[in-house]
């Protein structure tokens, strides 16, 4: 019997052979990213602005909108740098945030799933997700159907080990563990972490950056969760709570020892490169101000097996 997507409800779904990704730092091939066209600090207009974005214009910050498109086009260049083919979902007036494409899927090694996004006015970018994977000829896996979750919150570690996490807000438990169920049936080893709201998704302090290596805050992070981790073979590259809470862990391994970090995350960048990494490490302010760093503002569409 097969899913709303590709998946066979038993497991055992064919793997694509075009697509699709088993880890989170296999070398990355294609990415998808969102036309900053349309971005802009949700809310800013009226009272239903998120607290993130209200703290951010407490402080002092107000929106530059060329300062963002050029960070934007920098972090681009790092992909294409790298060898990466860049592929982008064209900006729609209504759905400021899409540039934000981990949020609305995450890709696995049979097909993309389509997440279910917690805030109202960011719903509507499942609709230019599936028009993009319909367009491209990307199968879908699954569409996430019981209640919220959102990408941020779900990394292939390893082939065959999965970390998905859920603050109860953003993403629910429940729908953390339909996503979760997927994998297991698929043979998967699962890990599952509740995290404090605050803290928004699970890529804010954990993220791949090398095989076997993964920069983490040991402040914010589950023990149990670092003790799975390294049940896997992964070692932790510690980042601290301030460039924590700033997505300055919000990272992404391209493979061939290269990471896109940001100008923000001095402290884990020199620690990258003392590893040997090589750090592109784009100033993303305009984009970190309003919630999401270079690992939210991408997705992964192809990387070679780990």
């Amino acid at each position: 019997m097969q899913s709303l997507g590709g998946r066979l409800a038993g497991g055992k779904t064919p793997a694509l052979e075009r697509w699709g990704v088993d880890s989170e730092h296999g070398r990355m091939r294609d990415v998808l990213l969102g036309d900053p066209a349309e971005f802009r600090w949700l809310g800013t207009e009226n009272a239903t602005y998120s607290a993130l974005v209200r703290d951010t214009l407490r402080r002092g910050h107000r929106f530059d909108k060329e300062r963002a498109l050029a960070q934007h086009g920098e972090m681009v260049d790092a992909f294409r740098d790298a060898g990466v083919t860049v592929h982008m979902v064209p900006a729609r007036q209504e759905l400021a945030y899409g540039v934000y494409t981990r949020d609305s899927s995450v890709m696995t090694p049979w097909g993309a799933i389509v997440c279910q996004l917690a805030n109202p006015r960011r719903r509507g970018e499942y609709a230019a997700c599936l028009d993009f994977y319909a367009g491209a000829g990307i199968p879908v896996y699954d569409l996430v159907t019981a209640g919220n979750f959102e990408g941020g919150d779900f990394a292939l570690v390893a082939p065959g080990a999965v970390l998905i996490g859920y603050t109860g807000v953003r993403s629910e438990e429940v729908g953390a563990r339909q996503v979760g169920g997927w994998l297991e049936a698929e043979g998967y080893d699962v890990c599952y972490a509740p995290i404090d709201e605050f803290y928004v998704h699970l890529d804010l302090m954990v993220c791949m950056v090398a095989p076997g290596l993964a920069a983490v805050c040991p402040d914010t992070t589950d023990p149990v969760v670092v003790r799975w981790l390294e049940s896997k073979g992964i070692e932790i590259v510690p980042v601290g709570f301030r460039e924590t809470v700033g997505l300055g862990c919000n990272v992404v391994a391209l493979g061939g020892d290269r990471v896109i970090s940001s100008a923000f995350a001095t402290e884990l960048n020199g620690r990258l490169r003392a590893l040997g990494l090589t750090v592109y490490d784009p100033d993303m302010s305009q984009f970190q101000l309003a919630g999401g760093g270079v690992h939210c503002l991408c997705q992964p569409l192809r990387r070679d097996p780990a």
